[in-house]
């Protein structure tokens, strides 16, 4: 099938994304997010590595999340293809992958970028109202109150949280396009990015999505 980097900024729908095109191509997710809590709750070498570094608050190394990577790819669901999500987040660790794939004679096939723009993704990021007693989230756009500010379950006021506001989560998205533009740059460059429009519905966006990555699988058959 089809090794793949899948991208995209907060609140453009990766996770989601990641989740549909697992069933919709029979492709494994690889989410370090996942690798990091797996390792970390079973205990593993790398797992007690990277608490370490964590309980520290100090990043854990590009190799430690590169061997986990490693030992993920190396699992026989991964042998024809992959869907990486969250990996990798910087050129280091792009050379990183491209050569560990190497050693099996693979690459990488494609890195479809689920492209939204800033704006959409503030709106999207920064309405978030959750209540004060359930803990139910609700959003002014897509999952409104039934009475603004007040929760529909118990009637408890909303609150947003200081990580919900529309300042965090504008600084956030600046934050995420400084530090990715350097990594779609590389990825253009060797022409694998594939922006994909990600301000159309789920569905469409899934449909695109699986075209472009089975556009690429077939190319690297031919």
């Amino acid at each position: 099938m089809a090794y793949v980097v899948l991208m995209g900024g907060p609140g453009a729908g990766k996770g989601t994304q990641a989740r549909r095109l697992e069933n919709e191509l029979g492709l494994p997710q690889v989410a370090t997010g996942d690798l990091f809590r797996q390792n970390i709750k079973n205990g593993t070498k790398l797992g007690q590595l990277a608490q370490r570094y964590m309980d520290a608050g100090e990043l854990v190394p590009d190799e430690v999340t590169v061997s986990m990577v490693r030992e993920r790819l190396s699992e026989p669901d991964c042998a024809n293809g992959a869907l990486l999500d969250g990996f990798p987040r910087t050129i280091a660790q792009a050379q990183s992958l491209d050569e560990l794939l190497a050693i099996n004679g693979q690459r990488i096939s494609v890195v479809p970028f689920i492209s939204v723009s800033p704006e959409v993704l503030l709106r999207r990021l920064a309405g978030r109202w959750t209540c004060t007693q359930c803990g139910h989230v609700f959003h002014t756009l897509y999952h409104p109150p039934e009475v603004e500010g007040v929760c529909d379950f118990d009637g408890s006021p909303l609150y947003q949280r200081e990580d919900d506001t529309e300042e965090t989560q504008k600084r956030r998205i600046e934050v995420y396009f400084e530090n990715t533009e350097p990594l779609l740059d590389y990825y253009r460059q060797r022409g694998l990015l594939a922006e994909v429009n990600g301000e159309q519905s789920i569905e469409g966006v899934l449909a695109e999505l699986a075209a472009t990555i089975r556009a690429a699988s077939n190319n690297l058959v031919e």
